[in-house]
């Protein structure tokens, strides 16, 4: 096991009705002006708009309220929420809603108290050094950015998706009430099933020293997702697996499951093209796509890895270790397809066409090199790619 630091600043208020105490936990922090920052209506329609903003001025908080953030949250919007935080010497941001309320809210906290763009973060111009704090009230179960120190933003003039990571970044609080994700639908909620597997996969197929105790509970984190995931599809508001995945989104991502371990979460890098450059697929399904596809180009780098994987997550009983690894694979596969997820290019309307593109994109022009058990170049990304067909 490789030494590591685990820290993890945010407290959780987890449980029902949890959000209606907003104005109290923001208060209790010190904080009387706030950014709100929240997507594209749904919280109106649901109501919780009302709730939190009756809570907050129950105890004397102001509100700048920056709504409107998309799905793949753009770049062009944080541009503008810096703007407004500056003008009106916001405190901290609160983010009400998934992981792209949540990213948006923290590019903005980073970028209010620096005079750099934002977009220098994610491409190694400016480093943060401090950031407003955040805090959230989760939505949806999928990202994990309530808990994370990373962030995503896309820049639609280049057609690119980037992120960053740093601690400043990490919310002082996140408000987790499973019944706020009731209404969240069967295709979404899939999404954040195999987001959640992905947080949990991409740390545990990497080339490391023995982690027995990560391994495990990296194991029982995908399947208790699993096991939600399949509930949910029948029964959306079943409360226990609602409150599981949401769970396991913060585990996932937390650091966690990463413990002893290096972090470089190759198949994300893949699919931030893939959703970079085609802004209406949505972050899981992307991975959904993509995930089967890396393990089955990189399985036979470390077959002993996937042979485990295969028969303490999907439970194969294989005794020969490849035959196990593919069966892992091939199971994998068909439980994000049983969900509703994507399975080959076609399910978004793409062909072989897009791969050059996405493979460069991905490599920032044939110029960057992603680690995993092998390099993978341009020409390991485009074959990857291809079995995406």
């Amino acid at each position: 096991m490789r030494d590591f630091i685990y820290h993890t600043p945010t407290k959780v208020f987890f449980g029902k009705d949890t959000h209606k105490e907003i104005g109290k936990i923001v208060s209790d922090y010190g904080y009387r002006n706030i950014m709100l920052q929240y997507g594209q209506g749904s919280i109106k329609k649901s109501g919780l708009y009302d709730a939190v903003m009756a809570s907050l001025a129950e105890y004397g908080i102001h509100v700048v309220e920056m709504g409107g953030v998309e799905p793949n949250p753009k770049l062009s919007f944080v541009r503008e929420a810096v703007k407004v935080a500056k003008e009106h010497k916001v405190e901290m941001i609160l983010a009400v809603g998934g992981g792209s309320v949540l990213d948006s809210s923290k590019y903005t906290a980073a970028g209010t108290l620096t005079d750099c763009d934002p977009w220098d973060f994610p491409t190694g111009k400016a480093q943060v050094e401090e950031a407003l704090p955040v805090g959230c009230i989760l939505t949806i179960a999928a990202a994990g950015s309530e808990m994370s120190s990373s962030a995503v933003i896309t820049n639609t003039e280049l057609n690119m998706k980037r992120g960053f990571n740093s601690e400043h970044i990490r919310c002082k609080f996140a408000i987790m009430n499973p019944e706020l994700t009731y209404s969240v639908s069967r295709y979404q909620t899939a999404c954040g099933v195999v987001d959640i597997m992905a947080h949990t996969m991409e740390r545990y197929f990497l080339p490391f020293e023995p982690t027995d105790l990560t391994d495990r509970i990296a194991e029982s984190v995908l399947k208790a997702t699993i096991a939600a995931g399949a509930t949910l599809m029948e029964n959306p508001n079943d409360y226990d697996a609602r409150a599981n995945m949401m769970w396991a989104s913060s585990v996932s991502h937390n650091g966690l499951t990463g413990c002893g371990r290096a972090n470089v979460l190759p198949v994300h890098q893949l699919e931030h093209a893939l959703s970079g450059e085609y802004d209406e697929i949505a972050h899981g399904a992307g991975l959904a796509l993509i995930f089967p596809a890396w393990a089955k180009y990189i399985y036979k780098h470390n077959i002993p890895r996937f042979a485990q994987f295969a028969r303490r997550v999907w439970e194969c009983t294989q005794e020969d270790n490849e035959a196990a690894a593919l069966a892992g694979i091939e199971k994998m596969a068909e439980y994000f397809k049983a969900i509703g997820m994507p399975s080959s290019l076609a399910d978004f309307g793409l062909d072989e066409s897009c791969i050059d593109r996405l493979s460069e994109l991905c490599t920032f022009g044939k110029q960057r090199v992603i680690q995993s058990y092998i390099e993978m170049d341009f020409g390991v990304i485009k074959d990857i790619f291809g079995l995406c067909l």
